[in-house]
């Protein structure tokens, strides 16, 4: 400054400052514009964990069959987010497949994989050796395609785990893969790029191949559905809605009424019966076979607190009684005659309990039971009092 005035490299200066300051101020309104997510508890966030865990173990048990590698999916890490706000931090192209649960649990599902582990994964499923050279920037048919169908073996995989762990049967629609290499573009059908989701990302690692993370997209009703059934708030729900919407064919009835509890079961079909006595064919409806089959399903009420039990599996070959004499006369090279033909089915036993019957095959140089015949619900039940 000379004589009381500034000069033009002040003034230049002064009107950076005042940009870069109103820039500041933008960014700043911008953050505060963005609208608060729901967030979940931390007791959501560790069953959704959980659950993601170990569906995620099974699907990482699928892939290594498949690319005969090992192949670790661990690490989950639980967070709310949108797909607007995802798509600042993603590294495109990706391949998604987008899976909608049909039954057991109703919602949208999103897995999520960067394309380079998509290319490592395509090429050991098309006998290479998993190495891929340069940056990928897309994949061809044939190597979609066969990603596609390890993501589906999957997924296949992670909702027979999910199955398991809800204590119901979990079905799942025909997945849908793409490329996702364009931002402005939708990521997926049933979700809404502004809809709070939730987001698991796990740590993917493929043999010494890929060091790097998958991604699994929840819509929060979803998340929300699958916390309900983990804290046991929507075990109720499903069978009641059920039962209410099919009152009027008889054969329908009793499945709903099966699900929720026997005693409501005799007070709805004793009285049809009493009407409609001079039919033979009501009374030939095999009911006491059902009655076995209630007791027999309706007894281990708890019966998720026992799941992880060890029971030792048996497989009983043959038997055969031997004097002492012929004992002691055994040695090297001497035959045991047992009371089984050839090619008669062995018994399969838990506990000594005879559960089943199957055939004798080799599996990866080790000895294995193919179930050909489960023994029947009566017969088990008899067993138990032997």
């Amino acid at each position: 400054m000379s004589n009381g005035f500034l000069s033009q490299e002040e003034i230049n200066a002064l009107l950076n400052g005042e940009g870069s300051q109103e820039e500041e101020e933008k960014k700043e309104a911008t953050d505060t514009e963005l609208p608060e997510l729901p967030d979940l508890t931390d007791l959501e966030k560790d069953l959704l964990g959980e659950v993601g865990n170990i569906s995620m173990g099974s699907a990482s048990t699928a892939l290594s069959t498949i690319i005969n590698q090992q192949v670790n999916i661990t690490t989950p890490v639980v967070s709310v987010t949108t797909l607007e706000r995802l798509k600042d931090s993603f590294e495109i192209p990706n391949i998604a497949l987008e899976v909608k649960y049909t039954s057991g649990i109703v919602g949208e599902n999103l897995l999520v994989m960067k394309i380079d582990d998509a290319a490592v994964i395509s090429n050991l499923m098309m006998g290479g050796n998993g190495i891929v050279e340069g940056e990928i920037k897309e994949l061809s048919e044939i190597e979609i395609s066969a990603v596609s169908e390890a993501m589906n073996q999957m997924i296949g995989s992670a909702a027979t785990s999910m199955a398991t762990m809800f204590a119901r049967e979990v079905n799942i629609s025909p997945p849908l893969s793409k490329i996702w290499s364009d931002l402005t573009a939708p990521l997926a059908e049933g979700i809404s790029d502004d809809e709070p989701v939730v987001l698991v990302s796990f740590s993917l690692n493929i043999g010494e191949l890929v060091d790097s993370n998958i991604m699994q997209l929840l819509p929060m009703k979803t998340a929300k559905k699958i916390v309900a059934i983990m804290m046991g708030e929507e075990s109720m729900d499903e069978p009641s809605v059920e039962n209410n919407s099919t009152p009027a064919p008889i054969v329908e009835e009793k499945k709903s009424a099966k699900a929720v509890e026997a005693p409501k079961q005799e007070i709805v079909y004793e009285k049809p019966i009493e009407r409609e006595a001079p039919k033979v064919e009501v009374k030939q409806a095999s009911f006491e076979p059902l009655s076995v089959r209630e007791s027999a399903t309706t007894m281990p009420n708890n019966i998720d607190l026992i799941l992880d039990v060890p029971l030792q599996i048996s497989v009983v070959l043959g038997r055969t009684k031997m004097n002492v004499k012929d004992i002691l006369n055994l040695g090297n090279g001497s035959l045991i005659e047992l009371d089984k033909l050839a090619e008669e089915p062995v018994e399969i036993q838990v506990n000594g309990k005879k559960v089943a019957y199957g055939e004798v095959v080799v599996v990866d140089e080790n000895f294995g039971v193919r179930i050909t015949n489960i023994v029947s619900s009566q017969e088990r039940i008899k067993s138990l009092g032997k």
